[in-house]
């Protein structure tokens, strides 16, 4: 009776549907709870940040909404289908990388954007973000892992020639983010310690070539600028000087939301998109900080449980590196914002005002519910 009653009861019955409902529009209740508790976050920021403009706080909702559609669309996506059009994908990419040096748009001194008529003007090098990854984890995914050195080798190259690409835009931060999403896959396909460390010290050894052949003067600047931001503190040293002063000027708990001297009064540059985290850590202080870095451990967190999850070569690869690009994102931006980094123009997930980059983001967290949702039973 007791027996009857316990696989009768309505909690149970009510668990299960629920977990029908999320498995049969394929999202991941936890993952997605967590990145709307960051998003609106977020928000909360930027009505700070961008000085009180709700303006612009309804752009960024609005780019939110079409991020989750995106997200959406993805995760009903089998990975069978990232993984069957991950060459053509990679194949258009390259195409508009060219394109982008050839006929491309230019702001800043940078020359970085597609303008197609009848389409909004883009960045090829942010749909490569999600591209590199799958087409490396398409490629070794194809061979027996651990990888031979060959395999290795194309591995490595399939990541170098669209990071040798958007360095030329030039775009040194999402080259890296390129880069580094690749190679992650790469590195968990199962290189061994003495591939690793040749790698490594490959690296160390053409640091003096990138720095006398590759990289542009203010690319330099910015990291002789890091070394001594007081050596130009009215120049090049301003941002990090005013970050690291808005940031320390936060203490435990903040000077309390829209108090913060630094970016109300102008100090802080760009204290709505790459410099967000400083008016963060200005009105709410350590405690602020430590809440939103616990957000995204959590999200980070959930996303490693899936990859390790996942029940194939391709999408336990693909997962990996989408999450530790994510927290390469979150690294970086906090590094460069409080005077440990090079400022390379990475802005912080979710958090920063712009367009594109949470797409991206997005698309990639749609990736990781498809491989989670569409999981196969397998029977004994």
């Amino acid at each position: 009776m007791a027996l009857g009653s316990l696989l009768n009861n309505p909690a149970d019955h009510n668990l299960g549907r629920s977990r029908g409902f999320w498995s049969a529009i394929h999202l991941d209740p936890l993952l997605l709870l967590l990145l709307l508790l960051l998003m609106g976050a977020g928000l909360f920021v930027l009505y700070s940040g961008a000085d009180r403009n709700i303006e612009v706080v309804k752009a960024q909702g609005i780019r939110f909404g079409v991020a989750l559609v995106v997200m959406f669309v993805f995760a009903q996506l089998d990975p069978a289908v990232f993984r069957r059009w991950a060459p053509w994908l990679y194949a258009v990419g390259m195409v508009g990388l060219v394109a982008v040096l050839l006929v491309g748009v230019g702001a800043k001194g940078a020359q970085r954007w597609l303008a197609i008529p009848g389409l909004p003007r883009f960045q090829p090098s942010e749909f490569m973000k999600l591209v590199v990854p799958m087409m490396a984890a398409w490629y070794l995914s194809r061979h027996f892992l651990p990888p031979r050195l060959s395999h290795v080798a194309v591995g490595l190259f399939i990541v170098l020639m669209p990071m040798a690409l958007i360095v030329q835009q030039p775009d040194l931060g999402t080259s890296l983010l390129v880069g580094m999403a690749g190679i992650f896959v790469v590195f968990f396909a199962g290189m061994s310690w003495k591939l690793i460390s040749a790698f490594f010290a490959l690296v160390s050894v053409s640091a003096p070539m990138m720095w006398f052949f590759v990289m542009r003067d203010y690319q330099k600047q910015r990291v002789l600028t890091l070394l001594d931001p007081q050596s130009d503190p009215l120049g090049a040293g301003w941002n990090i000087i005013q970050s690291k002063t808005a940031i320390g000027s936060g203490g435990v708990d903040g000077k309390g939301w829209l108090q913060g001297t630094q970016s109300h009064l102008e100090f802080l540059p760009e204290s709505h998109t790459d410099f967000i985290v400083a008016v963060l850590a200005e009105e709410f202080g350590f405690i602020g900080m430590l809440l939103l870095m616990t957000l995204y451990f959590l999200i980070i967190l959930r996303c490693l449980y899936i990859a390790v999850t996942a029940q194939d070569s391709f999408s336990r690869l693909l997962a990996g590196a989408l999450t530790m690009t994510f927290f390469i994102y979150v690294f970086v931006n906090v590094g460069m914002v409080s005077g440990l980094l090079p400022v390379v123009g990475v802005p912080l997930p979710l958090v920063s005002y712009g367009g594109t980059s949470g797409v991206t983001l997005m698309a990639a967290f749609g990736v990781l519910m498809s491989i989670h949702t569409h999981r196969r039973m397998i029977s004994a």
